[in-house]
């Protein structure tokens, strides 16, 4: 009886994901205060953007190589950690 519970919230809350997420995936359409219906509110720009000069290096790596390191320290260090505390157990 415990796993049919178990089952049956795990799939209720999978088609309440797949609700909203279809729900969040419908264009929407937009009502003018008379009443009419109006296309979504996309806009279209038809001005150039001003794109920024390049300051980057082309092949560096350096600002990856730090983040991948501090990515590596941030997941490792808590295994660390409770991995020495169950030697002590």
């Amino acid at each position: 009886m415990q796993n049919f519970t178990r089952l049956s919230r795990a799939a209720a809350w999978i088609i309440l994901g797949g609700i909203l997420v279809l729900v969040a995936a419908v264009p929407h359409r937009f009502t003018s205060a008379n009443g009419e219906l109006n296309e979504p509110g996309y806009t279209v720009q038809l001005t150039a953007t001003a794109q920024p000069p390049d300051i980057s290096e082309i092949g560096s790596t350096d600002g990856i190589v730090v983040l991948g390191l501090l990515i590596g320290l941030i997941v490792i260090t808590p295994i660390l950690v409770q991995r020495k505390t169950w030697s002590k157990n």
